[in-house]
C-alpha cells in the first residue's frame, strides 16, 4: 500500500480533486436548469422572450445609440414643426396688420366719411 501512495503525483491528486468537484457541480447545475425550464413552462412564457433583449454589451450599446438617434430625430422634427407654426402665425398677424393699415389709410384718403 505504501508503494501506491508514493507513486501518486501531485498532478494526479489535483486532477482527482478536480473531477470530484466537477461531479458535485454538474448535478447541481442540471437540477437548477431543469427547475428553470419547468418554471418557464409553468409561466407559459413565449419561447422568443429571451431572444427579445440584447445579450451582449455591443448589442445593448447599439440599441442605446438607435434609441438616442430616434429621440434626437423626434426632437428635431418637433422643433421644425413649432418653428413653422410660429412663422405661419407671424405671417397671418402681419397680413392682418397690413389689411388694417390699408383700411385706415383708405379712410383717411376719402376724408373720414364712410359711404353708407
Amino acid at each position: 500500500m505504501s508503494d501506491e501512495k508514493e507513486v501518486m503525483s501531485r498532478r494526479r491528486v489535483l486532477s482527482l480533486l478536480g473531477l470530484a468537484g466537477l461531479s458535485l457541480a454538474v448535478p447541481t447545475v442540471l437540477t437548477v436548469s431543469d427547475a428553470t425550464i419547468s418554471d418557464a413552462e409553468a409561466q407559459a412564457a413565449p419561447p422568443a422572450a429571451p431572444a427579445a433583449g440584447p445579450q451582449t454589451g455591443t448589442e445593448r450599446r447599439q440599441e442605446r445609440r438607435i434609441r438616442r438617434t430616434e429621440r434626437r430625430q423626434e426632437r428635431r422634427i418637433r422643433r421644425t414643426e413649432r418653428r413653422q407654426e410660429r412663422r405661419q402665425g407671424r405671417r397671418e398677424r402681419r397680413m392682418a396688420r397690413r389689411e388694417g393699415r390699408a383700411e385706415r389709410r383708405e379712410i383717411r384718403r376719402t376724408g373720414g366719411s364712410s359711404p353708407q
